[in-house]
């Protein structure tokens, strides 16, 4: 990627005109436009190949994280030739599956990209298995230690997970799988008997309420949101909020040493992590599930 006085960006043969490229988009680390879109090119290799196939959503702040916001499905109009469209019902998707754009999505002011856990053109069945830990509280410094609990209890089961943090407050724990083997609802299944066996076994942290105003301080264990027409905060995304953060896939280890918040990798520390550890979900590979959900199956008859 190459820009110029003019301020336009040069990627793989496309010219991308950057408009106001010195407006502060996360004004307390100084990062300008121009600035988020050089971050978006280091990111792109690792956050492309997780919404690539995706319906996506973008959260956009035209003025940055400190103003008004809105979300957006339906790809923005006007668009260049080389952005295509997914359709769904009503809308038309971007599909982000390119440099230039997202590149394009970043000058829009796009700070989040949520995908889809269903992928364009097969709604039945997942590539992955999410566990949603939603903390209640603001600050929750129980969430890694949370985090480590479940992937604990998967690993006790024969299942290998990588935790992600969401770049907010959460954590995500993810199980690849192979495409074409499970459906959502088969998944919902084994995630409504982890969820209630933490409940049970660690009340004092775990809650399967939806209802957050009746969940107290405890930590949700969303398996509801992993459907098809749902979404989650793509691996990689910035996040709009203070500090820039980005979610971030990490090693148990890290998870487990206490070190580490959801909120300590960022647009301006993301790329030497990524140059040292590459893509962290590669290093599980799909996990065969039968065995445990027909386990389940017999447990509950």
């Amino acid at each position: 990627m190459s820009s110029t006085r003019q301020a336009v960006v040069t990627c793989d043969g496309h010219e991308i005109a950057v408009s106001n490229p010195d407006k502060l988009l996360w004004p307390e680390q100084g990062i300008t436009k121009l600035v988020y879109l050089e971050k978006l090119a280091v990111l792109a290799p690792f956050l492309l190949k997780h919404c690539r196939n995706r319906y996506l959503t973008t959260i956009r702040y035209p003025n940055g994280i400190s103003g008004k916001s809105f979300y957006q499905k339906n790809c923005p109009s006007p668009a260049p030739d080389f952005v295509s469209v997914a359709t769904l019902g009503d809308i038309d998707y971007v599909r982000l599956e390119d440099v230039p754009t997202l590149l394009w999505l970043g000058n829009l002011a796009c700070l989040e990209f949520h995908a889809s856990f269903d992928r364009i053109g097969e709604p039945e069945h997942p590539t992955e298995w999410v566990l949603d830990l939603d903390p209640s509280l603001q600050e929750e410094p129980r969430i890694m230690e949370a985090a480590g609990l479940v992937g604990d209890l998967l690993h006790s089961l024969g299942v290998d997970s990588i935790p992600k943090t969401s770049g907010a407050t959460g954590v995500q724990i993810i199980v690849p799988i192979e495409q074409g083997r499970l459906t959502f609802d088969r998944l919902r299944i084994l995630g409504q008997f982890i969820g209630e066996y933490l409940a049970g076994a660690h009340p004092q942290l775990f809650t399967i309420e939806r209802l957050k105003k009746n969940r107290g301080d405890l930590i949700y264990v969303d398996y509801l949101q992993h459907y098809a027409g749902k979404t989650i905060a793509a691996p990689y995304t910035p996040r709009a909020r203070p500090g820039a953060p980005v979610s971030t896939p990490l090693l148990w280890d890290e998870v487990k040493s206490g070190l580490y918040r959801p909120s300590d990798f960022h647009l301006l520390n993301i790329g030497e992590r990524l140059q040292l550890k590459g893509d962290l979900i590669d290093s599980v590979s799909p996990q065969p599930l039968d065995r445990l959900l027909d386990f389940i199956g017999g447990k509950r008859q």
